[in-house]
């Protein structure tokens, strides 16, 4: 808990002072003003958090965090839960989406073993930070005990500030695990306030059926529970996965470290969510990299006041919208960092006298 208090302490405001020399910036460059629209703003964003307003970002990282979770015992996944490790394998292979969009942006992708069922020997040189082998069943009984769930967190920050040394500009949050919409869905009801059918879709493709099933088991595990939306932790630890409370944790060390962070999708939403939640200056540092096709992530990032960069009707997951948004958030960076000025250029400037 040390580890994670400290961590929040860290978190500061955003550079307000980079980022009006950044604004300023931006309008001195061979442009009209606000012609570059959302990317003018994403590298005033940039400069708030690393306070600085020339940066490149060519050093990205993507965190991919896998766990297992036990209530795929009630039916909510067509994906039996042996796939979470097959796909790790598959990772580690470089032959999942977010290999080949990771090599498209030149991000290197780590993958991270946060509670799956997996025994450590057949995941081979992939990292393991196992919590324990799987969440329980949360429609039975609370998902992980709280210390579990601040061991998550805490993991995740763990694994942020490992890679520091190797240089991260930019970080990105992905996740695997069969059955992981379930507790995000159910987080998001909890700390959105939205009724459950409202933040609940079909995850890996549920028929009808299927998807009520759902929404059932998934209001099961809140009367079950009966989660605190006013404590981040309860939540994580009635309906959560250790993925999501990892995720949680690279968002927070992030923020600590001030490092651009583009969330993923619905899982990454909702660790979003629990970060948020513990640390509210962390709204300020989240980018979202796209709008998922899973109804609930709407929502959310409704709440946390964020808009898409993105919308492209996906829900892989695996970081693979983050991935993709990165590569436009290093590309405002550049734009403000490396286009020349008016005066630098010898271009004219706009006509004072015509507005």
């Amino acid at each position: 808990m040390d580890v994670l208090r400290q961590t929040i302490n860290r978190i500061g405001p955003l550079d307000r002072a980079a980022m009006g020399a950044a604004r300023e910036r931006q309008d001195d460059l061979t442009k009209p003003r606000g012609s570059l629209g959302r990317l003018e703003d994403l590298g005033v964003l940039v400069s708030g958090i690393t306070g600085r307003v020339n940066t490149r970002l060519d050093r990205k990282t993507v965190f991919v965090l896998a766990a297992d979770h036990g209530v795929v015992e009630e039916g909510t996944s067509l994906y039996p839960q042996e796939v979470t490790t097959q796909m790790m394998l598959n990772f580690e292979r470089g032959g999942a989406g977010i290999n080949v969009l990771a090599r498209q942006v030149g991000a290197r992708v780590v993958v991270v073993d946060v509670g799956t069922k997996a025994d450590a020997g057949v995941l081979g040189c992939l990292i393991s930070k196992k919590i324990a082998a799987g969440s329980k069943n949360m429609a039975v009984e609370p998902a992980m005990s709280r210390a579990e769930a601040e061991a998550s967190v805490q993991t995740g920050i763990e694994i942020l500030e490992a890679e520091l040394s190797r240089g991260v500009d930019i970080a990105a949050t992905g996740d695997m695990g069969i059955g992981n919409t379930t507790p995000s869905s159910a987080i998001c009801a909890v700390l959105t306030g939205k009724p459950v059918e409202e933040v609940t879709g079909r995850g890996t493709g549920l028929d009808d059926a299927g998807l009520a099933r759902k929404c059932a088991v998934i209001r099961k595990a809140l009367a079950v529970s009966r989660p605190d939306p006013a404590d981040p932790l309860d939540v994580l630890a009635k309906v959560g996965g250790f993925e999501i409370g990892a995720l949680a944790g690279v968002v927070l060390a992030a923020a600590a470290h001030r490092i651009p962070l583009v969330i993923d999708g619905f899982v990454s939403g909702a660790a979003a969510l629990i970060a948020v939640g513990l640390a509210p200056r962390v709204r300020d540092y989240l980018i979202a990299g796209h709008l998922s096709a899973e109804p609930g992530h709407l929502a959310l990032l409704r709440h946390l006041g964020l808009e898409p960069l993105l919308c492209l009707g996906m829900r892989l997951g695996e970081g693979t919208g983050a991935c993709l948004g990165m590569s436009l958030v290093a590309a405002a960076a550049a734009i403000q960092a490396e286009m020349a000025t008016f005066q630098d250029a010898g271009v004219s400037r706009a006509r004072d006298d015509l507005n």
